[in-house]
């Protein structure tokens, strides 16, 4: 993983007020924890942190200029306004190189299982640990092929050298079953829907025949 040289400023005023104002001039309040030190508020540029964050995932790996001081910063967690499509606010934790952290990684699934199989992802992401400046940004698990039955365990995810699964190795990942019938299907359907009371009135014509039949 490499990392995004991004320069940051020192951030002093603090309340909803003043992050309002930081956002209307597309910056990004953040903050620094870790190591022991006392958190260190910053705030980034808006379309710098946003691409990088984009480019990188959620593990992604910011080398922060801070007045002049160089701290490596791995992205903890995003706050975002969904409507506005805008980062509120990140959170980060203090890093060094050749440390070692703990981190959720991304499983994406590849290729095409046999035909009339469905596969599910069971297990969206790994927790592994790792390098902090060798974080890997996503795991690809291929189903190219597989038949109905096969599970693909997290001890089965091939990790890049130096990566280590915390993950419990039985876990299961991926599940190739079976597609369902269409009367299997409808059964589903007709049970969901008499366990929650829906009663579907006859139709015109089906009463009439109905009536037919019983004179």
């Amino acid at each position: 993983m490499t990392s995004e040289k991004i320069t940051a400023e020192l951030r002093t005023e603090f309340g909803k007020g003043a992050a309002r104002r930081i956002r209307r001039d597309d910056k990004i309040p953040a903050v620094i924890y870790g190591h022991g030190a006392d958190p260190i508020h910053v705030i980034l540029p808006g379309h710098e942190t946003l691409m990088a964050l984009r480019h990188h995932g959620q593990n992604a790996l910011l080398e922060l200029d801070i007045d002049g001081k160089t701290q490596l910063a791995l992205t903890k967690a995003v706050q975002v306004d969904h409507l506005r499509r805008l980062i509120e606010h990140v959170d980060f934790v203090a890093v060094r190189a050749g440390e070692k952290v703990t981190v959720e990684v991304t499983i994406h699934v590849v290729g095409e299982a046999a035909p009339g199989t469905v596969v599910t992802l069971e297990h969206p992401s790994l927790t592994v640990e790792a390098e902090a400046t060798h974080v890997p940004e996503s795991f690809e698990v291929s189903v190219e092929d597989l038949e109905a039955g096969t599970i693909v365990t997290a001890a089965q995810v091939q990790l890049p050298q130096g990566v280590t699964l915390v993950t419990d190795a039985e876990a299961n990942v991926v599940n190739v079953s079976a597609a369902p019938t269409a009367a299997q299907v409808e059964a589903e359907l007709e049970a969901a829907e008499a366990e929650a009371g829906i009663v579907h009135e006859a139709a015109e014509g089906d009463t009439e025949a109905a009536t037919t039949e019983a004179e």
